[in-house]
């Protein structure tokens, strides 16, 4: 009996042994394609991306400088068009230098009209400070007269 059992172990430990080969060559065939197909079509990244990223690419790339602390304005402005670029701060001059593709110099064009148009309209329509408005306002109700006579029809008493 127990020659039987030790053959029967045997043959499963074989027949498991030759499925899992099988699984582990299916597994290392599929890794196999799927790094030659990725290596065929690299990844082509969009929107904010390093110097290195944009001229990978293979499209021609131009830059525009641009001065100015409000550089996260510009990013959404150029998001919204869509323009592949990339940023470089030039620390000795506190600018930063725009790398763009060259097929996307219309739509720079049309973000960098909207993003001056919002920065110009920012600063014409400065606001007043909320504290001083409250300051000119406290002064005002400072110098107000009470008046000490109350209305007898409201059931005060006048003095």
């Amino acid at each position: 009996m127990q020659d039987e059992v030790r053959e029967k172990s045997v043959a499963l430990t074989i027949k498991v042994g030759k499925a899992g080969g099988r699984l582990t060559a299916g597994l290392l065939k599929w890794a196999i394609r799927k790094y030659l197909a990725q290596a065929q079509n690299p990844k082509i990244h969009h929107g904010k991306q390093t110097v290195k990223q944009l001229v990978s690419q293979g499209a021609g790339v131009q830059n525009i400088e641009i001065t100015g602390k409000n550089i996260k304005s510009f990013e959404r402005v150029a998001r919204k068009y869509g323009v592949d670029f990339a940023l470089k701060k030039d620390p000795a001059q506190e600018k930063y230098l725009v790398f763009f593709k060259a097929r996307d110099a219309d739509a720079l064009n049309a973000a960098f009209a909207e993003y001056a148009g919002k920065s110009l309209n920012r600063s014409a329509q400065k606001k007043p400070s909320l504290l001083g408005q409250l300051s000119h306002f406290k002064e005002i109700a400072k110098n107000l007269t009470r008046d000490t006579a109350k209305n007898r029809e409201k059931g005060g008493v006048e003095l």
